[in-house]
């Protein structure tokens, strides 16, 4: 009896401090999560629209495609030069050391005569132009494509740019949901840990079920911190790929929720898939237009070049500064018949050709990896409006069956592990829900890329 005494005192002290311990986990964690509230209402929160429109401001990405249109419109500038005369103005000065000397005979008599005088002054304009030069306006006509090629890749990094901010966004509303789930995991986990602990200390529970019931807890706890990391985390990418501070108090505004219609609504729609404004393939076929304008201008060189010049000098010469100021002019044509040139010519033509001929090959596999990416992300589209809509369906039975267990659970007429395994189920069903929507926002934001679509702000936005 004694033993059984000692035994029955060892056994309470171990659960007085499994109760203490208990008691200072769910402090802690109180404490942690009222801080993280806290300092949640204290960001700024954003919408998808504010959120794109930053990126594009501020993206150094955008900055960059913007200067390189900046910096190709100089060069077609400087192209254009080579239309206008070139003029230029030239001076110069020469102080004669030591005079030729000229050795001559006259008379039968040798003579020596120093010529030229001390001082050489010569100042004046020339100026030339092409008159007839085909090459150099289809020079230009390229020069006019590398602006328009700067263009359609800064279009391209704002569509790519809208795409990763959507794609960003849509992972943080993700990451919330989930936490959310998580969070009322470990709430319910709790309260029944609570009723649980209550019934045991009566009698009214076995040790079994006080147990089970604390083992749900400590893997719901850690579930729950994971899930808001993962917030951290994903807001920490949405910042990064805005291109502001990492530093930056954000957090972002609505749910995932917010986009069912327009998933719903897309089972009605019968949206045409074109390629036509597809950046990637705009590129390329205005490097064909620029190989065809790179041939034709090679071509050209066998024409004929034809240039005007023009110059008009003033030269004084005399031992001192005291001297007369002569001017002469000219004007002349110069015309430049090409003739051989060792084929170098007819090869670079030839080396053209079969780099266009390449580059059409590309044009068409592009085009087929555009169908083929189209067809998987509408597949994968259709495959999230499905699953989606079977979770629907699945969440109200799952949350009906779990209201069930939990009341059948309070008067004894259910089992933890059957109250475990309904909670298990709405879980699921409202994790499928959530990552069916993100799944489904993800792709649509992926194949408005694929299509060229360019982001215009929408300011009656229901799902916002």
């Amino acid at each position: 009896m004694q033993f059984e005494n000692y035994l029955k005192i060892f056994i309470n002290n171990k659960q007085n401090n499994f109760y203490k311990m208990l008691k200072i986990n769910r402090l802690l964690f109180l404490i942690v999560f009222c801080g993280l509230s806290i300092i949640s209402h204290a960001q700024s929160k954003i919408t998808l629209d504010e959120a794109i429109e930053i990126a594009l401001s501020e993206s150094n990405t955008i900055k960059i495609a913007d200067m390189t249109i900046e910096k190709t419109g100089y060069a077609k500038k400087g192209a254009y030069s080579a239309l206008y005369p070139n003029i230029n103005a030239s001076g110069s000065y020469q102080r004669t050391l030591k005079k030729q000397v000229m050795a001559m005979e006259m008379a039968g008599q040798a003579m020596e005569i120093e010529v030229g005088m001390s001082n050489n002054v010569s100042a004046g304009i020339t100026a030339a132009m092409p008159l007839i030069n085909a090459q150099l306006w289809q020079s230009l006509k390229l020069s006019a494509l590398d602006v328009e090629l700067a263009v359609e890749q800064a279009r391209s990094s704002r569509i790519s740019m809208v795409s990763q901010v959507k794609q960003a966004f849509y992972s943080v509303l993700l990451a919330k949901e989930a936490y959310n789930v998580y969070k009322e995991v470990y709430d319910n986990a709790q309260n029944n840990f609570e009723d649980i602990e209550k019934k045991y200390n009566v009698g009214k529970a076995s040790e079994f079920e006080y147990l089970r019931a604390k083992v749900n807890v400590n893997n719901a706890e850690p579930e729950v911190f994971s899930a808001e990391n993962a917030v951290t985390l994903t807001i920490w990418q949405l910042k990064a790929i805005m291109g502001i501070d990492l530093a930056t108090e954000l957090d972002v505004e609505g749910s995932l929720s917010d986009y069912a219609n327009e998933m719903v609504a897309s089972l009605a729609s019968n949206e045409s898939i074109s390629f036509e404004n597809n950046t990637n393939l705009l590129q390329l076929q205005l490097q064909d237009e620029m190989l065809s304008r790179t041939i034709k201008m090679t071509k050209f060189q066998y024409i004929p070049t034809l240039s005007a010049q023009f110059s008009y000098n003033y030269m004084a010469l005399g031992n001192t500064f005291d001297m007369n100021w002569n001017p002469y002019s000219m004007v002349a044509l110069s015309l430049n018949i090409p003739i051989f040139d060792g084929f170098l010519k007819r090869n670079n033509i030839r080396q053209y050709q079969k780099t266009q001929d390449i580059l059409r090959l590309n044009i068409e596999d592009v085009e087929r990896n555009l169908n083929i990416a189209m067809e998987n992300y509408r597949n994968e589209m259709n495959t999230s409006v499905k699953r989606y809509t079977a979770a629907e369906t699945t969440l109200e039975m799952a949350q009906k069956s779990y209201d069930i267990s939990q009341k059948m659970y309070e008067v004894g007429k259910a089992t933890l592990v059957e109250l475990n395994d309904a909670q298990l189920a709405l879980t699921q069903a409202q994790l499928t829900m959530s990552q069916a929507i993100y799944q489904y926002m993800t792709n649509k934001a992926a194949i408005d890329e694929l299509m060229g679509v360019e982001y215009v702000k929408e300011t009656n936005n229901d799902n916002q």
